[in-house]
């Protein structure tokens, strides 16, 4: 669930309390598709072992020019107010992601203010309630969106997003909203027959996974359909905050003329930061000391293209200092015209690493152009450093490690002094990487149990095993 190097998963949810069967008792069979989609979303979100959920819905108390949390240390709502009083949700808040998320908001001139968190309201209690009762369990962060505008709300989901990258774990993101509340006669706010054209519209930009045509709406349209859940997708756009991003719709269906929802996110995972732990649910690279994390990747390879680490050189110095991007070099040797993921690593020349981001599988035409982005990232992107700054340029030092297509292996097939592994899961969706070479690493065993922590793959869970190979060239 959760980035380019962490968070990578964000689920959208609808609350009406109808769908609680303590509160909806016969009526729940016109919401099943909403129930169902709701334990589907939440299987999804256990297969990630996400330790936390943060929810952010429309119905919390809402301030002007502040975003809400919910305090803690115990998160607590139930459904009295609709005649179910036994029908509860709690959860423990995890206050150290919520503090991380404020100081990232706070960075961003953006303010997170805190209300009691005993009395949660519906638009967060009925997707709590439905994740607790299909089975998830863990940790909470319950949000409330804002009157500001909507760029803040995106900016916001990517400090969410920043939060989470910082402290490395296994975060699943949940927008509570419901869509139009007009969609026919006796709806409750009442019907407009052009309600259906925003409903329609939002559908349809997650289904071909276009959600800027959310982000671009028609305000007007948004208006007419009276909806309450656009603020909050809005937030979880910018905590998925990638292009490459995999959309699926659930259910959707309108019994009451009001549109409810149920979809996923997913962000690809194409950049993956070297070092200590690309988060779970996520592609994850480990360094050559498992242990420490301080270094990466196989020793440099004799007699190695200068003109691979050249490139990242002069990618990383142009853009920090005029903020353009190269172009592909036109003479380039003839093994960057291959497509290859492959890893740029930053080192000061104390040999300290100051960034490091990479690619398994390729994602541009040329290696080339593979290295140009992934310079760029490790430069700008990873999590764990700031972005360089242009007077530490001369004091850098830079090496890229190229890596062989995977194949499908058996653990027999490994041998980790010469093949690099993938792990993942059954779903695919959590996967993780280790290097090749490693002097930590005495056995395939070994090897796979480390990636496999790495991505937060539990043990004993059935892996699909890959090999590679990987070169390295360096200053």
């Amino acid at each position: 669930m959760v980035s380019t190097t962490s968070l990578v998963f964000a689920g959208i949810a609808p609350h009406p309390p109808i769908m609680v069967p303590e509160v909806g008792r016969g009526a729940i069979a016109e919401v099943r598709k909403s129930i169902d989609g709701m334990a589907d979303l939440t299987r999804r979100i256990i297969e990630s072992q996400a330790e936390t959920v943060v929810l952010i819905s429309p119905h919390a108390p809402l301030e002007a020019s502040a975003f809400v949390a919910y305090d803690g240390p115990q998160l607590y709502g139930d459904f009295a107010n609709f005649r179910a009083p036994t029908a509860t949700a709690h959860a423990k808040l995890d206050e150290e992601l919520l503090n991380e998320i404020t100081r990232k908001a706070a960075e961003q001139e953006l303010i997170v203010t805190r209300i009691r968190g005993f009395d949660l309201d519906h638009g967060t209690a009925v997707p709590l309630y439905f994740l607790q009762h299909n089975g998830w369990n863990g940790n909470v962060v319950a949000l409330g969106y804002s009157f500001l505008s909507s760029e803040d709300h995106l900016r916001f989901g990517k400090c969410v997003r920043a939060a989470i990258e910082k402290l490395g774990r296994s975060v699943a993101f949940v927008a509570s909203g419901d869509l139009s509340h007009r969609l026919k006669p006796g709806a409750p706010g009442g019907y407009n027959s052009e309600a259906h054209l925003f409903d329609e519209e939002v559908v349809e930009a997650i289904r071909t996974c276009q959600v800027s045509r959310i982000v671009d709406i028609d305000q007007e349209l948004r208006r007419t359909a009276g909806e309450c859940g656009y603020r909050s997708m809005l937030v979880a756009f910018g905590v998925i905050d990638d292009a490459r991003s995999k959309c699926d719709v659930i259910s959707y269906e309108a019994p009451f003329g009001v549109g409810y929802l149920v979809a996923q996110l997913l962000s690809e995972p194409p950049a993956v930061a070297c070092g200590p732990a690309s988060e779970r649910a996520t592609t994850a690279a480990q360094s050559s000391d498992p242990a420490s994390g301080e270094d990466f990747g196989p020793p440099a390879t004799a007699g190695g293209s200068d003109s691979l680490p050249a490139l990242a050189r002069l990618t990383i110095e142009t853009f920090i200092n005029t903020g353009t991007i190269v172009e592909a070099p036109k003479d380039f040797p003839v093994e960057m015209t291959a497509r290859a993921g492959c890893f740029v690593s930053i080192k000061t020349s104390e040999g300290d690493l100051r960034g490091c981001i990479g690619t398994i599988d390729p994602v541009k035409d040329t290696l080339a152009e593979e290295i140009i982005a992934n310079a760029i990232s490790a430069a700008t992107g990873d999590p764990r450093f700031p972005p360089v700054k242009k007077e530490e340029l001369p004091n850098l030092k830079y090496s890229v490690d190229v890596l062989s297509a995977p194949e499908p292996c058996t653990f027999d097939d490994l041998d980790p002094e010469i093949y690099g592994v993938i792990v993942e899961d059954d779903s695919g969706f959590q996967r993780g990487l280790l290097l090749p070479n490693l002097e930590a690493i005495k056995s395939a065993s070994q090897q796979v149990e480390i990636a496999s922590r790495k991505a937060g793959i539990a043990r004993g869970t059935k892996v699909k095993l890959f090999r590679f190979r990987a070169d390295r060239y360096s200053e």
